[in-house]
């Protein structure tokens, strides 16, 4: 995690009121956490650092994409990104990051890394079934979409018999009814 030292923010040393502060990620970044879903990467980050008396306002913004396979025909493009991510910092006894939009740090603090909460807006901005721009607006040309073309199976319509042993227990039924 070595690579990952120019995401801590010392925030001692900074006065009251509204930083900003800037960082390109590339695939070395996510090849820091060991993730190998993306190809390549191009985001740009933004964090708004409101700091306060008491507590710290951080808002990330993400724009940019990152290469991904499709999952349907295998090929890769571009994904864009748009996200934000709202964080709010306070201090208290112990360190504890379980709730996604509160971090509380201990009290000696004097600085924290923003690298993860940068690595999971741009994981979880990905959509979860990645499909390539082509493939929906039907004009991507590839070997496996010619596969898949080829390789399909047109379902007949089928009209629905049913067994009369079945017919004659429903006839039972609203007899009793009636």
């Amino acid at each position: 995690m070595k690579d990952l030292k120019k995401f801590n923010i010392p925030f001692v040393g900074l006065k009251e009121g509204s930083h900003s502060f800037d960082y390109q990620i590339d695939k070395k970044f996510f090849e820091a956490f060991k993730f190998e879903d993306f190809l390549d990467a191009n985001v740009q980050i933004d964090i708004n650092f409101v700091k306060k008396s008491t507590l710290l306002e951080l808002t990330f913004t993400a724009n940019g994409t990152v290469n991904v396979p499709c999952d349907i025909s295998n090929e890769t493009f571009n994904q864009e990104i748009n996200s934000t991510l709202p964080l709010v910092v306070k201090f208290g006894e112990e360190f504890n990051d379980e709730n996604e939009e509160l971090l509380i740090l201990p009290h000696g603090a004097y600085e924290f890394s923003v690298a993860q909460y940068i690595y999971e807006m741009i994981v979880l901005a990905v959509p979860s079934k990645r499909i390539h721009p082509n493939v929906l607006d039907g004009t991507m040309q590839s070997e496996a979409l010619k596969k898949l073309r080829k390789l399909e199976v047109f379902k007949e319509e089928k009209t629905e018999e049913t067994d009369p042993r079945w017919d004659k227990l429903k006839n039972l039924l609203t007899e009793k009814n009636t």
